[in-house]
Order: C-alpha cells, then structure tokens, then sequence
C-alpha cells in the first residue's frame, strides 16, 4: 500500500512536470497536456488510481494545493493592473456572476435532467473559471495587459465565491425541505464566511507587520508565510467546509495591498509562484488520473454535452455582454471575454463534495455531477486553450508573435540598435530614466519611455509583454547588473543581457557569476560601440550562403556579428563565449564600416 502512494505520487509530479514542459515545447496549452497525459495514466490505461492509492490523505491534499494557488494568484493582484477597466472588472463579478449563475441553473435542470434545486448548486459553482486554468492560459496566449486583467480578476476574485454560492444554495434547499432545520442554520453559513474573511484578513495583517518589522529571518519568510495560509484555510473549513478558499484570497489580496508599501514582503512571491506552478500540474493530473471510466462513459451522453455548448454559446456570452453594457470594454474585447471561460480544478474537486454529500441526503440524481463537472471542465480547456491566442491576434488583443526587444539605457549606439531593429520589424523601447539622449531617438520613430525600469510602477505604465528580451545598455555598470538582477527571475536567464560599459571594468565577462547577472553581449564595450558609431559604422544585414547549419565563426560577413534572426524569427543574440548556430535562410546582423563589403 505504501509503495503504491509513493508510486502514484511521485509519477503524478514528475508526469505534472514534464507536461508542463512538452506543452512549452510544442505550444499547446499545458493545462490540455495535463489533461490527457491524467487520463491516458488513469481512466485509459489503469495505470494509476490515485484516490485510492491515497485513500484519506487524497481530499485533504487537493484542498490544501488548491488554497496555496489561490493564495498566490490572489498575492499577485494590483489595482493598478485594472485602472482603466474598473467599471468592466466589477460589473463582470457582480452582475456577470448572477446572471451565470442563473442561466446555468436552468441550464442543468432543463438540459441536464437535475432537479430544480441540485440545478441551483451545481450552477453556482459552475460561475468559476479560476487561477489554476486562467494563469496557465494567459501566460501562453500573451494577451495585452486589459484583458490579461480582467481574465484574471474574474478568474481570481469568483473562485472562491462559486463554492460560496454553490453552499448557500444548498444551505437554502436544508432550510426549506427539512423541518429540523431553521432560518438560524442561514445565519451560521453568512456568520462563518464573514469569520473566514476575517481570518484571512487578520492572518495577512500579522504576516505584513512580522516582516515588516523584520522579526524574521529572511531565509524563513517563505515558510512562515505558508504555514499561515495552511492555518488560515484549516482552521476555515473545519468551521465550514468550503470557505477556506475566501480566506486565503482574503488573506493574499491583503497581503497584495501590502506588499506595495513593504518592499521585502513581494520577495517571497517568487516562492510561493514557483510551489503554485508545481501544484497546478500535480493536481490536475491528480484529479483526471482519477476518474473512472464510468464518468467518462457519461461525459458523452446527449443530454451533457447539449448542457455545455449551452453552456458556452448561451449562458457566457449572455452574462458577459449583459453585464458590461455601457462599459470601457470595446466589442472585440467583449467578444474575447464571453468566450474564454475555462473551468478547472476547483470546479472539480467541489463537484466531487456535493455529488457525495447530496447522495447521501437521497437525491439520486447528484451521481451524473461528477460527469456534467469533468465535461464542462475538459472541453472548455480545449476549446478556450486552443483558441485564445488564434482568437486574441484576429482581434489585435494579443502581443506580436515576433518576439521584441526591450533596452534599457539611450545612447548614440542603443538608439542605431534599435533603429535597426525597428527597420526588420522587431518590436523595440528604449526605456531611460534620464531624459537626455530620448529625443534623439524620438526624432528616428523610436518607442521609448521615460522612467525608471526598476520602479514597479513602469509594469503599469506601458506594456511590456511584447518585449521577449532585455538588454541592459547603459553607461552604469553596477546599474546594468542590477537590472539584469532583478529581472532574469521574469524574463530568464537567456532572455536577460547586460552590454559591458567599459573594459577595464568587466575584464571580458571572466568574472561575472553566472548565477546572478545576465549574459554579455557582444567582443566589445559600450565606450567602444559608442566611437564606432560617431567614426560611421552601421548596420547591415546578410543572409549567409550555407546549405548546412554551421557555427557562425566558419561564416563569412565583413565587421562584427551581433545577433541572428532565424527563419522563424526568433532571435539569437552573440555572447562572450557562445557561438551562435547559423542555418539557412537565417539573417545576420552585423557593424561594420560604411563600404566595408
């Protein structure tokens, strides 16, 4: 039996992993890798049961992964991020949510078969699309930052409120069908869901003061921050089940708040992001690994899939152009918005809790939940996953597929950098937090910005995900370092570059830890880039005449090779100590003199 866990576990998170990977690799969305790869190793092939491999330990597990994602999503949200939308975000969580939570019911008790009453708690739940779905979507899809928000607003703030909805319903149904049951019953639901946001809200508080009165250790921020969020939604559900999830996002949209004015308090985000990513694939697979082939048997009946393509085509797009009438939100973003709801982990794991507990109270109806769940959870993470991004670019909502450069640093030889870079129609910005040199730029039709990169207020200000690269190009070296630094943990290592100022300074890159600073660009300096543009070099680009792929040092080209744009136009830029790969049909950018052939 143990080794049967300890099997089941650790196939589950290596499986999570390398799905997560594949899907990377091959540009699908991973949370439908994660799905398959769940269901070909449990309900296809019987490899695996987790649930019953885990036995008692499985629920508990789920609920306690599912709050430290919630937790983390919640942690990352900025009002700042919605400045603009406000009105759009609120209405969509307000009146976009009752009316879905009222078409969904009549959608399962007229399309489904269920009863009037099991109707208006599945439907409640059903309002969620959720951070273990949405986050993973956004982060492939590149959608421009509006409706990055207000996906992920919606996504966020309703995940805790559909489980919230789902209980007051069946709270009601208890009231009104059994006598022993009184009105005081509703009392003690609303009384334990304003005491689970009260501990959310005091645990954030004690977290924010212990750090920022520096009462603990760096190397223990992170863990004491989850043990908080563990005791937070324990001590939650053991009061009411269900309502440990408002206290964690209580909890993290307190701690969101104040980590604006404690700097130290964002660094253990980093920690908790990277548990949530393992988390989110681990328990995917956890749940579809789990299901029986008589759930899946029953996805395919008539009567479900008619209730999701209600579901999709009807219910959604109703409760979003509905809400948001007279809005900020364009008719394309709207568009966008009443398609893009995926269900996911929350929707499944709360399905499995009332199909159990309604059974157990006679209503025979509940053991078809589990299925209409997985049904609408599984093709709305196909159809929303494969779609978004096709969708997102026929509307111009998504960033450009050429992947953008983002330079920090204007000096006479950045700004021939980016002119260049502008004239293959690489998206570029110049961003300076001196004004000095931007006009020049300005006057070439440069994009820049005048602003300080390390300010997190500049996330906001302009967007910056089109930009796949960052190179740090001015005339401070320790600068240059520190926004490599700061940087590479969201751009990554190989996306993140410095241009070395001067040579007695870097001594070639040899002594720059690789751990913490970026990549050095280029066999010269700033101060020798700069001379050489005043003496008239420029840029030119060659395409290479090779049959076979080769290293670019075997290459003919007159002056210096500074990066390469591949066929499919990704870039590859030169580094101390690294050659680039040249294939054919590849462009070479190099700086050489004017008639230097």
């Amino acid at each position: 039996m143990e080794n049967a866990a300890l099997l089941s576990i650790v196939v589950i998170i290596v499986l999570g992993i390398f799905s997560q990977w594949a899907a990377w690799r091959i540009k699908w969305p991973s949370i439908v890798i994660m799905s398959i790869a769940g269901m070909l190793i449990g309900p296809v092939f019987g490899l695996i049961n987790p649930e019953q491999a885990l036995a008692e330990l499985y629920s508990p597990l789920i609920s306690l992964a599912v709050a430290i994602i919630l937790f983390e999503a919640s942690s990352s949200l900025d009002i700042r991020e919605i400045k603009d939308i406000s009105k759009s975000v609120f209405r969509i969580i307000t009146a976009g949510a009752f009316i879905a939570w009222i078409g969904g019911s009549l959608a399962a008790h007229y399309i489904a078969g269920l009863r009037l009453e099991l109707g208006f708690i599945i439907g409640g739940l059903f309002i969620v699309t959720g951070p273990t779905v949405i986050i993973p979507l956004l982060r492939q899809s590149k959608l421009k930052p509006r409706m990055a928000a207000v996906l992920k607003w919606e996504g966020i703030i309703l995940d805790p409120v559909g489980p919230l909805l789902a209980l007051f319903a069946y709270q009601v149904i208890k009231v009104m069908t059994w006598e022993s049951i009184g009105v005081n019953f509703l009392l003690f639901f609303f009384l334990g869901a304003l005491g689970a946001a009260a501990i959310g809200y005091g645990a954030g508080l004690v977290v924010s003061i212990l750090i920022s009165k520096g009462l603990l250790p760096e190397y223990l921020k992170s863990p004491i921050l989850l043990a908080f969020i563990l005791i937070s939604f324990t001590i939650s559900e053991m009061v009411i089940n269900e309502t440990g999830m408002l206290a964690v996002t209580v909890m993290g949209l307190t701690l969101a708040r104040t980590k604006k004015y404690v700097a130290s308090i964002g660094g253990t985000g980093e920690f908790v992001e990277n548990i949530s990513i393992l988390l989110t694939s681990t328990v995917f697979i956890l749940l579809t690994s789990s299901l029986s082939r008589e759930i899946i048997g029953d996805v395919l009946t008539f009567s479900i899939i008619a209730f999701v393509v209600v579901m999709l085509f009807i219910v959604r797009p109703l409760s979003i152009w509905i809400s948001t009438i007279g809005t900020e939100l364009t008719l394309k973003e709207k568009t966008l918005i009443s398609w893009i709801a995926p269900r996911g982990i929350v929707a499944l794991t709360v399905s499995g809790y009332f199909a159990t507990i309604l059974m157990e109270d006679g209503y025979d109806d509940a053991t078809i939940l589990v299925a209409l769940t997985f049904a609408l959870v599984f093709i709305t993470v196909c159809a929303h996953g494969f779609t978004l991004r096709p969708l997102a670019k026929k509307f111009g909502l998504a960033t450009p597929k050429q992947p953008g450069i983002l330079i920090v640093g204007a000096n006479e030889f950045s700004i021939a950098f980016a002119e260049q870079c502008k004239q293959m129609d690489i998206p570029v910005l110049i961003i300076d937090h001196s004004y000095r040199q931007l006009p020049a730029a300005n006057e070439k039709g440069i994009q820049t910005y005048h602003g300080e990169i390390l300010s997190e207020q500049t996330s906001y200000d302009i967007d910056l995900t089109p930009y796949e690269f960052i190179l740090a190009m001015t005339d401070e070296a320790a600068y240059n370092a520190l926004v490599c630094q700061t940087y590479i943990p969201e751009y990554g290592y190989d996306f993140t570059f410095l241009l070395p100022v001067r040579e007695q300074t870097e001594a070639k890159g040899q002594k720059v830890p690789r751990a913490i600073k970026a990549n050095i660009l280029f066999e010269e300096v700033q101060e020798a880039f700069v001379k050489k543009v005043q003496q008239g070099y420029t840029f030119k680009t060659i395409e290479p005449a090779i049959d076979e792929k080769t290293t670019a040092d075997k290459v003919d080209y007159p002056g210096m090779l500074l990066f390469i744009q591949k066929e499919d136009d990704s870039l590859a830029f030169v580094t101390r100590g690294k050659k680039p790969t040249v294939h054919s049909g590849d462009m070479l950018v190099v700086f050489s003199m004017e008639n230097d052939e």
